[in-house]
């Protein structure tokens, strides 16, 4: 059975085409600039083929793909009907999803009735399932994956903010946390690495990429994560503030005279390790920055550790212990030395990281290492995540 996954974006389609039976990636490929002049990049092995062509909507963009997939020098299929089933990254589910589900007129319109939870998300993931289904057409089944939906376990008292009940109530407003497929797949990776049952441990994930977020997973299950009602929450990342006062955001807006929107562009956009360094939203920029001796890229560096260090410690309290902490993302994965300087902070847990052994994979290229030494009280691995697989893996067992 082969499984096509969709993330689509308000201007971008990437997409995955895989072969259930033994779980290979047949190809891979991203549609850019969707709405102008396009760019469709496909690839099969070693096989890179490049379109570019107008692309006025997703549907244009998915039919593209299609094209990609069934002729030409990167075909891997012969006809569209050896695709069993799509399965769709959607990015909130709010509390009407707790797992994911096959899509019919009631779930698009639950995924509708989210978008103000997620105007920049929910919009762009609807617009691949509507593409999906006027170029496949309604026969093949679809099914939505949510980020939200693995910390959906979350207790109240983990995802309620201190503000008048009432506008949970009204407006849902509460901790939802992303990042859910990846949080779930490295916890179980973890698990599996360490020969042991899921239920049994107490497992830190840390995803670090430009977006970034850590989750405490017991026993298999999310209690408490750092990003909240949006992906802004939690620690400094490429271009997010992360947590601060809320009087930061009015006294900024009152003395600059800036509108809300204008406020949330500059904390989603402006904020984070571009806003302190100067450089870039992109950690290779800025440590190369800070290696030529950018100060600034320094304490972007430093400030955005720092911040990670801290919500360990937390969730190692709230957690009363951990087994295991996991590195992933492409931060997390590649950069050996952000890994060396949070386990430098958390010997008192009783984590101790074999440096060598750390700076020898600082890349791990789609491997999965435990970086901790043998005497380590808690083990430590830098994980590949694949949120694509975990996409597969629920649309095969929902459509079975």
């Amino acid at each position: 059975m082969k499984i096509l996954v969709v993330n689509a974006g308000s201007s971008s389609l990437k997409y995955q085409l895989i072969d259930m039976e033994n779980e290979q990636v047949l190809a891979k490929g991203n549609c850019e600039r969707i709405g102008s002049m396009a760019l469709l990049t496909h690839k099969t092995g070693d096989k890179k083929v490049e379109v570019e062509k107008e692309m006025p909507t997703h549907s244009e963009a998915l039919d593209a793909v299609m094209k990609a997939l069934t002729s030409g020098e990167g075909k891997v299929i012969d006809s569209l009907s050896e695709i069993t089933a799509v399965g769709h990254r959607v990015v909130q589910g709010g509390s009407e999803f707790t797992a994911s589900t096959i899509i019919n007129d009631d779930v698009m319109a639950a995924i509708k009735r989210c978008i103000p939870l997620a105007p920049l998300h929910n919009p762009a993931n609807i617009l691949g399932i509507e593409a999906c289904t006027n170029v496949l057409g309604k026969e093949i089944p679809q099914v939505a994956v949510f980020d939200t939906a693995f910390h959906a376990s979350m207790p109240s008292k983990a995802y309620l903010y201190g503000i008048p009940y009432e506008y949970y109530e009204k407006y849902e407003i509460r901790r939802y946390g992303f990042h859910g497929t990846s949080h779930r797949f490295v916890s179980q990776k973890v698990a599996d690495l360490m020969g042991k049952d899921i239920k049994d441990l107490k497992i830190i994930t840390c995803h670090l990429g430009n977006g970034a977020s850590i989750a405490a997973v017991n026993g298999g299950i999310s209690v408490d994560t750092t990003m909240g009602l949006t992906p802004l929450d939690g620690f400094m990342m490429g271009t997010r503030s992360g947590s601060l006062d809320p009087s930061v955001v009015t006294f900024i807006q009152k003395n600059e005279n800036l509108s809300a929107d204008e406020m949330d562009s500059i904390l989603n956009k402006k904020s984070g390790v571009l806003g302190i360094s100067g450089v870039s939203n992109d950690n290779r920029d800025v440590c190369e920055a800070a290696s030529n001796g950018n100060e600034r890229a320094k304490l972007a560096i430093e400030m955005q550790n720092y911040q990670i260090i801290k919500y360990i410690g937390a969730y190692a309290a709230a957690m009363n212990g951990i087994d295991a902490i996991a590195f992933t993302g492409g931060i997390g994965e590649n950069n050996y030395d952000i890994r060396e300087a949070v386990c430098d902070s958390l010997t008192y847990l009783g984590v101790e990281l074999d440096k060598k052994f750390n700076l020898e994979n600082a890349h791990i290229r789609g491997n999965d290492i435990k970086i901790s030494t043998a005497d380590s009280k808690v083990a430590v691995f830098a994980v590949s995540t694949d949120e694509e697989m975990v996409i597969a893996k629920d649309t095969l067992e929902l459509v079975k």
